[in-house]
């Protein structure tokens, strides 16, 4: 179950780019606000590695602001979900309901937000250049124990990589390819209580 929990984070949140920098300079905050702040449906394929060294992969689908689905591979059918303010993990294993619990308890909630303000106060940890990357570190500013998430950018910008730290020191790096933007994805993709009565598994 932690492996689906530790991916919630802005697993597709990829836009079309703008004039490369110099190289060896990281893009600036404003810059980035403004790319994330552009994007609306977006899909792509991932691939996890867990802190244990396990992979898995799958796609992920993003309309912002506010919803994403992440389907696992594997043919073992494990889902998460995020809409209405709720995260949703969908166990195969499991003849209960999805586990659910509020999107602005994860770091997925920095990103997904309709106004992304990476210069808000407290907001980022750390802003650097590595190897031609930009590489942000941003938390909930008025819950930085939830946890903080690492957005690595090329120079374009694309986000290519993601890695979110957890509350008890464990980490999962998410890396995107296949990338596709825009497009109809109807807002029913997202929905947490279809899904859970499609599944046999009703929430109350």
């Amino acid at each position: 179950m932690k492996r689906f929990l530790t991916a919630l984070a802005p697993a597709a949140l990829i836009a079309l780019s703008s004039v490369a920098p110099a190289a060896a300079e990281k893009l600036s905050l404003s810059t980035l606000s403004t790319y994330l702040n552009s994007l609306g449906t977006v899909q792509a394929d991932f691939v996890q590695t867990n802190d244990d060294g396990s992979k898995s992969s799958g796609e992920v689908t993003i309309k912002r602001p506010g919803r994403m689905r992440l389907d696992y591979g594997g043919g073992n059918d494990a889902l998460v979900l995020v809409s209405g303010g709720q995260v949703a993990v969908f166990d195969p294993g499991s003849n209960e309901p999805p586990q659910r619990f509020p999107l602005s308890q994860t770091p997925l909630s920095v990103i997904l937000k309709r106004n992304v303000d990476l210069n808000a106060a407290k907001m980022v940890v750390s802003h650097r250049e590595q190897n031609g990357d930009t590489i942000v570190r941003a938390q909930d500013p008025d819950h930085p124990d939830y946890g903080y998430i690492d957005l690595i950018f090329s120079a374009t910008p694309v986000l290519k990589a993601w890695v979110i730290h957890d509350q008890g020191g464990g980490s999962t790096t998410v890396q995107l390819t296949k990338m596709s933007l825009g497009g109809s994805v109807s807002d029913r993709t997202f929905n947490i209580r279809a899904e859970a009565n499609r599944r046999g598994t009703p929430i109350d």
